[in-house]
This record gives C-alpha cells, structure tokens and sequence, in this order.
C-alpha cells in the first residue's frame, strides 16, 4: 500500500473515532444531566425544575443536577442551553415568557425557534387578577364596569412590561372594551405590595405568587383567566364566567434542549417525563401551586410554542408594547 493510501486510511480513522467521540456512547444517559433553571431560587420555574430533576432521579436512577442560571430576565439560562452540544445532557426549563416572549421584545441570545428544542410540557397556569381585601370592587364585571366609566384611570401592576401577566390583561382590555393604566415593576411581589397598600387598584399576577396573601386575607381574588377554574383556588371564578366565554390564556412552562437533539433522546425524555406527569404525587405537587400538569407529545409542545409565538406578536403589534 502506498503512502497516500495509508494517509487516506489514518485520516478516515481519525475521523471515525472523532465522531465517536462526539456522539452518544453506550445506552443513554451514561452520565449526569444538568436541568439549567433560568431564575434564582424559589418561584415557578425554580419549583419545576427541581421537581423534574427529582422524579426523573428517583424514577430511573439518572443524576439529574439542577442549575440556577439567572439573568437577562431568565433569557441568560435560555442563550446557555442553546449554545449546548444536543446529546440531552444539557436541559432547560422555558416558559411562555422567555421563549414566547421576551424574544419578541429585547434583543437575547438564542431564536427559541432554531436554537432550542420543545422536548416535553410540563404545566400550564392562568394568570390571577386580584384587589386588596378591602377594594370595592367585589367582581371582575365591578373593575369593568369602573374602567368604562372612567377610562384610563383604573391602575393595575404586573411584573414587567410584555410579561404574561401583562399580555393577558392586554387582551382582556380588548375582549371586554376597556382600558386601564399599566404599571410595570420588576417583579411580582413589589407589584402586590403596592396593591395591599392602596396605591394600585388592582393586579395581575401568578396564583403562587397571590395566594399566601390571599389566605392571610390581604387580597382578594376576582378571576383566573384560564377556561376552566383552577384546583388551587377553585371559588375564584373565570373571566369566562364574567360573561366573556371565548376568553382563555394561560402561561406554559415545559423543558427544552438545544436544536439537534437526536430524535431518540427526544422520544425517551418526553415518554419519561409524560409518565412523570401522571404520578398522583406530582400533579398533587404542581397543582399546589396553582400549575395544572399537561403532558403532551414534542410535537404537539412545538407546535404550541409556534402558535403561541404568533398570538404573543399580534398583542405586542396591537397594543404598542415596547420594553424601554
């Protein structure tokens, strides 16, 4: 054999071992994952993170290793796990603000489209309009009723511009034929201070977030804006029951991978998490916190990503929202 043939040979095996190298060896997984948590500790994202990274521990023995990367408004955890290699041992947990969202607003470091892949749903969970407990306004039809009269003077909070709790009371405004003033905060919780307080007339925020308040009786719950009523707070009605039956919107939280994911993993991860979800322990746990679990398959999580992402833009479009 010649010197050029023998080049040609140790080339391809180079080549070949390379490819080894890179690719998934042996039955998957055969090393620790890490579940990237785009927030700090403590909150909904932080919640389900960690109880993914649990159950996926202690129902197949896997080491799953949860890691709190915030920042950039949960858009930093995102960019992390889109610049990952895709062999499924770097995941994340999205939701509909920073993969629906925040995208379309500020400038970030991933396309949630080509750079991320919806591996399975975990929940879903309405946004909870409340007042303080001594607001006079008594029903949602009270706050409509008053807007109407008075436009524009009506103040809700929310925890920042072009947020979930935002967009939905955007489409509220638009199912019932209001308008109300908008005051963004960073966060949740100086939003309902401000609320429990007297300086805001309302707010839209999350059921984890409102319900302890609620139960020391410092607020008071007037609809949720999913379709059906929610098992955390079950006596809060929906904004459909105030008379606008078509009205619906709920946040998502789910996990995702980078792009590239071979379709294996894809298949094995949603099927274990799907099984997941259905363990009376989990959905007692999700459902504690106002999350309704929601198993599905990829597709099915990609194609309501996509259509979540087109409705996000319209309200954006329609209602002039810009992060300053």
């Amino acid at each position: 054999m010649n010197r050029r043939n023998l080049a040609l040979l140790a080339l391809a095996a180079v080549g070949t071992l390379a490819t080894g190298a890179y690719a998934q060896s042996g039955p998957y997984p055969n090393k620790p994952i890490r579940m990237i948590i785009p927030s700090t500790p403590g909150g909904g994202t932080d919640f389900i993170g960690r109880l993914m990274s649990t159950k996926l521990a202690e129902v197949n023995g896997w080491s799953v290793v949860p890691d709190n990367k915030p920042g950039a408004g949960t858009a930093l955890g995102l960019a992390e796990a889109a610049r990952s290699h895709p062999a499924g041992y770097d995941l994340v947990i999205g939701q509909s603000d920073n993969v629906s969202l925040i995208p379309l607003l500020m400038k970030v470091q991933y396309d949630p489209i080509k750079d991320l892949t919806p591996v399975a749903l975990v929940a879903t969970t309405p946004m909870m309009i409340v007042v303080p407990e001594n607001s006079p306004y008594k029903t949602l039809g009270d706050v409509i009723k008053a807007a109407k009269a008075a436009p524009g003077t009506i103040t809700y909070g929310t925890s920042g511009t072009g947020g979930g709790a935002h967009i939905s009371m955007e489409l509220l405004q638009a199912a019932a034929g209001f308008k109300a003033q908008h005051v963004p905060y960073k966060g949740s919780t100086p939003a309902l201070a401000d609320v429990m307080g007297g300086h805001l007339a309302l707010a839209a925020t999350s059921i984890s977030s409102a319900t302890t308040l609620i139960h020391a009786g410092k607020m008071r719950a007037l609809a949720v804006t999913s379709a059906k009523r929610n098992a955390a707070v079950p006596d809060v009605p929906t904004v459909a029951e105030a008379g606008y039956k078509d009205f619906h919107f709920v946040s998502y939280y789910g996990v995702l991978a980078p792009a590239g994911l071979p379709q294996p993993i894809l298949q094995r991860l949603n099927t274990d998490l799907n099984k997941i979800l259905a363990r009376p322990d989990v959905r007692t746990a999700l459902q504690g916190q106002g999350l309704e679990p929601s198993p599905m398959s990829a597709q099915e999580f990609s194609t309501l990503i996509r259509n979540d992402i087109q409705k996000s833009k319209e309200v954006i479009q329609s209602a002039g929202i810009k992060v300053e």
